[in-house]
């Protein structure tokens, strides 16, 4: 596999955020971006886990490194992207939106906490850290967003009606910062997946 890398591309010195990398989706994507040469950062708020999982990359000769953060606190994406710029110095080529969350329920039955949660996490904190990255995805000449999003962001399905909500905002926001930043050459794209069960961890993602 090192040798297809090798001949296909290379991220070799590209830089790259990955919110929520410790498992799912966002843990195949630290490995595959680290793997193809990247230098990536990631986050969670699980901080035995976190260390755990940059232990292991490090053992494979990946160049993975983390930090502890709740992406529903404001005060901690400011200080997140803040090591991300140090780490960086002050540019970024790749910022993956990937953390999320849903609480499967009927429509009727959803909460203002439900509502609060879901939506802060899965949609206000990756607008927020959009805007907090533009500055270091624009000094890179070369950014890159992208939105992990949903199938359930575009099409109808059952007890997952906010979750689908803010997916279905994720999508909109893409095709606007896609407008809005060409200018500053950062591309903006999202990405749709059905339910996942990822081979490295017994966790479903839609």
């Amino acid at each position: 596999m090192s040798d297809c890398r090798g001949q296909r591309w290379s991220l070799k010195d590209m830089t790259a955020l990955v919110t929520g990398g410790t498992k799912g989706i966002g843990y195949a994507v630290v490995k595959e971006l680290a793997a193809f040469g990247a230098i990536v950062h990631t986050c969670s708020r699980n901080e035995a886990e976190l260390n755990q999982r940059v232990q292991e990359w490090k053992s494979m000769g990946l160049k993975v490194s983390g930090s502890v953060c709740d992406l529903k606190v404001r005060a901690q994406r400011e200080k997140l992207m803040e090591t991300v710029s140090s780490l960086f110095d002050g540019k970024l080529n790749i910022l993956v939106n990937n953390a999320g969350m849903s609480i499967p329920k009927e429509a009727t039955e959803f909460t203002m906490e439900d509502f609060s949660t879901i939506m802060t996490t899965n949609f206000e904190s990756a607008y927020h850290l959009s805007q907090l990255a533009h500055p270091l995805l624009k000094a890179s000449g070369n950014g890159n967003i992208v939105f992990i999003s949903s199938v359930a962001g575009v099409i109808a399905l059952p007890m997952c009606s906010i979750y689908a909500s803010s997916k279905g905002a994720m999508n909109e926001l893409t095709k606007n910062l896609a407008c809005e930043w060409a200018k500053d050459k950062i591309r903006v794209n999202s990405v749709a997946p059905w339910i996942i069960r990822t081979p490295l961890v017994d966790n479903l993602e839609v």
